[in-house]
C-alpha cells in the first residue's frame, strides 16, 4: 500500500537520515532480547552508575510538591546561576545565568542552535569527521552543512585554510567539538585560537560543543574557544550537558550558553516545543554541576585504563589501524584495508565501512558505528564506555572474525 499525495510526509523529513548510531544500538538491544550474546561499542554511553549524591538530589526532589509544577521555560533559576558559575570556574570566563538556557539534553541545545540562526540556504562548515546529528539538524533549520574533513595524519583537525576554502557569502556559523566526537581528538590550541579568531574575522559564528570537556588524556587539555579568543563571545553559542561527565545520559538534561538575545530566542522556541526540562532532572543537574569533580576523575581513570586497551587491541589485529586518542571516550578505527577481502568463516567481502559494521555485528556480534554515520567512509566507531571484560571479549571476537583462515 503506497500512501495518497495528501497523505506524504514533509521535504524536511524526508531529506534526515536517522541517526546511526541510535541506528546500531538500537539493533544490538533488539538481538540481545533475541537471546544473542552481543558486545555493544556503538552508543557513546557511560557504564558507570550516576553519582549517588545526584541521584540522592533527585530521590528528595521527588518528594517536594514545589518540584510538581510548570518552572520558567529556561531552567530552574539556581541550576543557571549554577551553569554559569560553572563556566567561570571549568572555562575562565564570566557569563550570566541569562545566557543560560537549560534543554532536554544536549541534543535540543544543537537543534535550537541552527533554529534560530539559519534561514534557508544558509550555509555551516562541520569539520569532518563530525557527531552524526550536527548535518542532520541543520537540514532541519534549511540550512547547508558543508563538511572539511582531516584526518587521522594531521590529528583530524582541520585547517585554517581548508575552512577558508569552504566558506562562501552564505556561510552563517561552523562547528567546533573538541574532545571530538568520534574521534577522540583533542584539538591544539592553537587551532582553536585560529579558529576563534577567523569566525570573528569573517562574522560567523561559532557553535562549540563541550560536552566531552573533561575527558582528557596524556598532556592533552581541552581549549575553550571562549577564553582564548574573548572578542568572539559575541557570537558564541556554546553547548553542554550532564550526559557523558556525570554519567547521566537518560537524565536528559543539556544546555546551551549564548549571547543574551539568542539566549531570549532559544527560550521563545523551546517554549512551543517542550517547556521546562523536568524538575526532578533539574535538581540532579543542580547537584552535579555545583558539585566536586572527584567522581568524574575517577570515571576518566576508568576510561584511560580502556583507552589504552582498546587502542592496543585494535591495532593488533591485521588490517585494522586505530590512531591514539587524547579525549572524549571514542576510537576511530581505520579498516579500509580490509575492504574488499573475505572475512569470518563465510567468507563476506565488505565493500564499505557500512557493510564491515553489519557483518562485524551479524557475524561476530559486535556492534560498532561504520564511519559512513560521521562523514568518513572506511572507518569504525568503538565506545569504549563498556566495562573492561566486555571491551577485551568484544576485539577477541573483532580478532577472531577478520583473522579467520
Amino acid at each position: 500500500m503506497t500512501m495518497a499525495d495528501w497523505q506524504t510526509l514533509s521535504d524536511r523529513i524526508n531529506t534526515v537520515a536517522p541517526s546511526a548510531t541510535l541506528a546500531v544500538d538500537s539493533k544490538a538491544k533488539a538481538m540481545k532480547a533475541a537471546g544473542l550474546d552481543v558486545i555493544g561499542f556503538g552508543a557513546g554511553e557511560p557504564n558507570f552508575p550516576t553519582p549517588a549524591n545526584v541521584v540522592k538530589a533527585a530521590a528528595d526532589a521527588c518528594l517536594d510538591p514545589k518540584n510538581y509544577k510548570y518552572t520558567p521555560t529556561p531552567g530552574l533559576p539556581e541550576l543557571r546561576e549554577a551553569i554559569a558559575a560553572k563556566v567561570l570556574r571549568d572555562s575562565g570566563y564570566e557569563v550570566g545565568a541569562d545566557q543560560v538556557v537549560v534543554t532536554n539534553g544536549g541534543k535540543q541545545a544543537v537543534y535550537e542552535s541552527f533554529q534560530i540562526l539559519l534561514n534557508p540556504g544558509d550555509e555551516v562548515i562541520i569539520p569532518t569527521p563530525y557527531w552524526t546529528s550536527y548535518p542532520e539538524a541543520v537540514k532541519l533549520a534549511g540550512g547547508v552543512p558543508v563538511e572539511v574533513f582531516a584526518g587521522a595524519d594531521v590529528n583530524f583537525e582541520p585547517s585554517l585554510d581548508a575552512l577558508e576554502a569552504a566558506r562562501t557569502e552564505r556561510t552563517k556559523a561552523i562547528i567546533v567539538n573538541s574532545p571530538n566526537n568520534p574521534t577522540g581528538a583533542v584539538w591544539k590550541p592553537g587551532t582553536v585560537k585560529a579558529i576563534g579568531r577567523w569566525a570573528v574575522e569573517h562574522h560567523i559564528w561559532i557553535i562549540s560543543d563541550e560536552i566531552y570537556e573533561h575527558l582528557n588524556y596524556d598532556d592533552a587539555h581541552t581549549t575553550y574557544v571562549g577564553a582564548v579568543v574573548p572578542e568572539c563571545r559575541d557570537q558564541l553559542l556554546v553547548l553542554n550537558g550532564v550526559a557523558k561527565t556525570y554519567a547521566m545520559p537518560g537524565w536528559r538534561v543539556g544546555w546551551m550558553v549564548a549571547p543574551v538575545e539568542i539566549a531570549k530566542a532559544a527560550t521563545k522556541l523551546q517554549g512551543h516545543m517542550t517547556s521546562n526540562v523536568a524538575n526532578v532532572s533539574q535538581r540532579a543537574a543542580l547537584a552535579a554541576v555545583a558539585g566536586p569533580l572527584d567522581e568524574v576523575h575517577e570515571m576518566r581513570k576508568a576510561f584511560d585504563a580502556r583507552r589504552k586497551a582498546i587502542v592496543a587491541a585494535l591495532n593488533d589485529i591485521e588490517g585494522v589501524y586505530c590512531p591514539t586518542p587524547t579525549g572524549a571516550f571514542y576510537a576511530f578505527a581505520d579498516v579500509t584495508a580490509l575492504l574488499g577481502k573475505p572475512l569470518g568463516p563465510q567468507g563476506t567481502v565488505a565493500k564499505t565501512s557500512a557493510d564491515f559494521a553489519s557483518a562485524l555485528l551479524d557475524e561476530a556480534h559486535v556492534a560498532a558505528v561504520p564511519g559512513e554515520a560521521f562523514g568518513a567512509p572506511g572507518y569504525l566507531r568503538f565506545s569504549y564506555a563498556l566495562a573492561d571484560d566486555y571491551l577485551a571479549e568484544g576485539m577477541r571476537r573483532m580478532k577472531a572474525f577478520v583473522e579467520y583462515r
